[in-house]
């Protein structure tokens, strides 16, 4: 695992975007306006209420709080061990949530950064989290970034897991996941087994179709899988997972501690927009863990490893 400080050097020259190949500027020249709390408080959004698991290593866990957040078709489930493991190793209590549309949350049909965001800071203070860690996965870790840009003082520091504060198409195997999926619960699969050899054209690998497998559910006894979340609006979202809210580092800066960790075999953080990182988060620093895009399930002792250092460090 190598570490690389925050002595990255921000530069100043255009970004091709690696979605829409079209240009991110970074300099003053194009102001956009920076986002606001009356944007934030949009009336069309409904914010939804996050069912969550805490993990407190029965109640002896009493420092401040940790909040984990799942990535796109995850849920707190996906957490769990780790969660357990940061709150004895930090004597942290740490809440995993489902995101609306995932887990046991609430289904909405909007399913964008601003909405997630929204409902995770509704969360926190519901809960009256204060100086809290926001770690995020993929999905989750776009919706840290966001909350911290657009309201810095709702956290202390945050840990986005394998994504970047830039628009980049998502890998394109999120798509095919989704349509099979799809494909699984329109053939009403009576079983596991049946709803597996349904996805297996569509999620090659036997640890994928297990992690989405773990949204099949049984409604009554008599009737046949289906997947609790609502796979047709997170498939209609994928454009917006590829999204990221902020455009204009200038006009949106947190200058807390942020710690990004990375997948050395993933493409979402490549070397290329570390330095629009160091733009958004100037005081970030990187860790490389030898894994693909799941970096947490992949290799979960490393991450803890790095988070429980990271948070160690004394907040200078």
């Amino acid at each position: 695992m190598r570490s690389i400080s925050r002595s990255i050097q921000p530069v100043y020259a255009p970004f091709l975007h690696p979605k829409h190949t079209t240009k991110i500027q970074l300099s003053n020249s194009t102001p956009r306006p920076a986002w606001t709390r009356a944007f934030h408080a949009s009336a069309s959004l409904r914010v939804i209420d996050l069912a969550y698991s805490l993990h407190d290593n029965q109640g002896r866990a009493k420092g401040d709080p940790i909040v984990i957040i799942h990535g796109l078709f995850g849920s707190k489930k996906n957490n769990r061990s780790v969660s357990n493991a940061l709150a004895r190793a930090l004597d942290r209590p740490v809440y995993a949530v489902d995101t609306r549309n995932h887990g046991d949350s609430s289904h909405h049909k909007v399913h964008n950064y601003i909405a997630i965001a929204d409902d995770v800071e509704a969360f926190l203070k519901k809960h009256n989290l204060k100086n809290a860690t926001l770690i995020g996965h993929s999905m989750g870790a776009k919706t840290v970034m966001t909350m911290a840009l657009r309201n810095p003082d709702c956290c202390a520091n945050i840990i986005p897991v394998d994504n970047a504060p830039v628009d980049a198409a998502l890998s394109s195997d999120f798509p095919i996941y989704a349509e099979g999926m799809q494909k699984a619960e329109r053939a009403k699969p009576k079983s596991q087994k049946e709803a597996d050899e349904l996805l297996q054209p569509y999620a090659k690998d036997l640890p994928v179709r297990q992690f989405l497998l773990t949204n099949l559910v049984r409604p009554a006894p008599s009737e046949p899988l289906k997947f609790r979340i609502p796979v047709k609006i997170l498939t209609d979202a994928l454009d917006n997972m590829a999204d990221f809210p902020f455009t204009d580092p200038e006009q949106a800066r947190f200058n807390k501690r942020a710690l990004f960790v990375r997948g050395t075999k993933s493409h979402y953080v490549s070397d290329e927009v570390l330095p629009i990182i160091g733009r958004f988060f100037p005081r970030f620093e990187l860790v490389d863990i030898e894994a693909g895009h799941w970096v947490i399930s992949e290799k979960p002792e490393e991450f803890i490893k790095a988070v429980v250092e990271f948070l160690q460090e004394k907040d200078e």
